[in-house]
Order: structure tokens, then C-alpha cells, then sequence
């Protein structure tokens, strides 16, 4: 039925809309955040309306997007922004904006160790992959006990680098350790006690020219939300290769998020990727997936095209 139907894409798909200069919140009870849409404008002249002239709210033509949001809520379960200045420009002077962001909650391991912590990561199965890092500080509560506030004011605290060294040193390997400290990550923010906060997948991994399987449950279905055929550090799928075939880290020949398939499939890396993303260098596949019941498939293909129209009836 339309309402039953209805509701399964509203648990799929979370859409949060913040009035121009208020906190946006951003949750999930279970994985982490992934950002889908993030815009900044008006598209319609009831929503953020109470208070505002006709003139404010008039142009429904307004609309940019907000790639900060992406940066901030990626890979975290929970994000707060204050929307004040977030957008990279104002998309139309005079109309009063909002803020919508459209995302999704999908399963992946967490870690967040203090200053001078060791941060151990672990899969059962699978391989590591990591999906975001971060040394720094984005809100005041994480790391807190026992630190002056001073030392913890500072939220928008974001490393320039830490996704290459945590990548460089856990990806492709079953169980690994990372320091969290200055002397391996660069310090985004002096005098602010900060913390390493990373979110990783437990892959399937497919060296070059080999095959794997993945595999559900009865009476599932596989859905890939992430894929990429290419190399991202020089140690995964590195045994026997000449350190030429490894140099290259920044190889990419991304697959859409929307994949679904049946309860179990066979890989092979032979014509993955339309075209060679670097000719020269040893690749691998990594598959970020879930299994979903079978039969909700279909709509978690259909509400990426179709949730604007629910959610203006909701």
C-alpha cells in the first residue's frame, strides 16, 4: 500500500530542513552518516515563511549547493552545524533561505580515541577500508573530562591530512593501530585538546585478475553502496609487485550507489571499469555492501528519484 510504502522510505532516507541562521541536526541511532544532498536556497515559499515579507520568500528558483556539509557529517553518527555562513555563497541576495539536507544511515564500524590514545581497528570479516578520519574536535563533549573549556571551544577543528596516514596504514589489512597524536597528523587547531575520530567498512576485497563472492543471507539482497576499482594506498593487493605498480595512490574508477543484485554474486576484476583509471599500476576492487530484505529494493532505488514528491505530501 501507498502509506506502507511511504514509510519504508522515510526510515531509508532521513531530510532535515534548518531556517537560515539555526543549528541543522543531523542522527543516527545505528551506522554513520552519509550525505546524499545538501543545498541551500528556497524551493518553496511556505517553508521558513512565519514572520517574513512576500518578498523574502517570493523566489523559488534558489538553490546552491552546501559541500560542507558532506566534509562535517560524513562518517559520523551524530552533526551539528550552525547554518550561519555555511553556505559557499548566498544564491540569492534578498530571499530569505533554509537549509536541506537529505541523508542516509549506513552500517559502518566507528572509533574515537583522545590525544595519546591508540586508536585499534578490526574486521571479522572482510578487509578494513577506510571511509573517514579526522584529528581534531567537532563538538565539546567528546574527549571533555577533566579539560579547561578553553581547551574544547573550538569545534570546527579539522585536519588537512588524516585520511592519507590512517588509509596508508589500515587499508586492506584485517586489524590495525593508529596514534592519535600531532607528531602523525598535522595540528589543525593549537591550544584545543583534540581526539581521532575514524569510520571504516569492512570490505570485500578483490585483488587484480582474481575473484571473490559476496554473499546474503535467504531472503536478501545484496545493495553495494560503495565501490571502487583503482588504488588508494601502496600495501593493499602489494605482495610480489614492484613498488612501480604501487606508487600510484589516487586511482579511482567509482561505481554509482545503486546496485543492487541478488543474494550472492561472483566478482572478477576483468572489465570492471569501462576504461584502464591508471594504466600502469596493480588495482583492486573494494565493495562496501548490506543485504536488505529482498522486495525493498526496489524502493531503495525508487526514493532516490521520487522522495522530493513524498516528502512535500508528508
Amino acid at each position: 500500500h501507498y502509506m506502507f510504502v511511504k514509510l519504508i522510505l522515510l526510515t531509508l532516507l532521513e531530510t532535515v530542513v534548518t531556517c537560515d541562521g539555526f543549528v541543522q541536526r543531523l542522527s543516527c541511532d545505528t551506522g554513520v552518516i552519509s550525505v546524499q544532498s545538501a543545498t541551500c536556497g528556497r524551493t518553496s515559499s511556505q517553508i521558513c515563511s512565519v514572520g517574513r515579507p512576500p518578498s523574502e520568500t517570493s523566489n523559488t528558483q534558489c538553490s546552491i549547493d552546501v559541500p560542507a556539509v558532506f566534509k562535517r557529517c560524513n562518517g559520523l553518527r551524530e552533526c551539528e552545524l550552525n547554518t550561519q555562513g555555511l553556505a559557499p555563497k548566498d544564491p540569492c541576495f534578498g530571499t530569505y533561505k533554509y537549509y536541506t539536507t537529505n541523508y542516509i544511515c549506513i552500517p559502518a564500524e566507528t572509533s574515537v580515541t583522545c590525544h595519546g590514545g591508540y586508536s585499534y581497528l578490526k574486521c571479522e570479516n572482510g578487509k578494513i577500508q577506510i571511509n573517514t578520519a579526522n584529528y581534531g574536535r567537532t563538538d565539546k563533549t567528546t574527549c571533555s573530562e577533566g579539560r579547561p573549556s578553553e581547551q574544547l571551544q573550538n569545534t570546527n577543528c579539522y585536519s588537512p591530512n588524516a585520511l592519507a596516514p590512517v588509509s596508508k596504514s589500515c587499508n586492506g589489512l584485517k586489524s590495525c593501530e593508529v596514534f592519535a597524536t600531532h607528531t602523525v597528523f598535522t595540528d589543525p587547531c593549537f591550544g584545543i585538546y583534540k581526539y581521532l575520530a575514524i569510520s571504516y567498512y569492512c570490505s570485500s576485497l578483490v585483488c587484480e585478475h582474481e575473484t571473490s563472492a559476496l554473499n546474503c543471507d535467504d531472503g536478501t539482497v545484496i545493495r553495494i553502496h560503495s565501490a571502487n576499482y583503482g588504488r588508494t594506498d601502496s600495501s593493499t593487493c602489494s605482495t610480489g609487485r614492484p613498488a612501480s605498480q604501487l606508487a600510484k595512490t589516487d586511482c579511482y574508477a567509482l561505481n554509482s550507489q545503486t546496485v543492487v543484485t541478488s543474494g550472492s554474486c561472483e566478482l572478477n576484476t576483468q572489465g570492471l571499469a569501462p576504461k584502464d583509471p591508471c594504466f600502469g599500476t596493480y588495482k583492486y576492487y573494494t565493495t562496501n555492501y548490506i543485504c536488505i530484505p529482498a522486495g525493498l529494493d526496489v524502493f531503495y532505488l525508487f526514493l532516490q528519484f521520487q522522495f522530493f514528491i513524498i516528502s512535500s505530501s508528508v
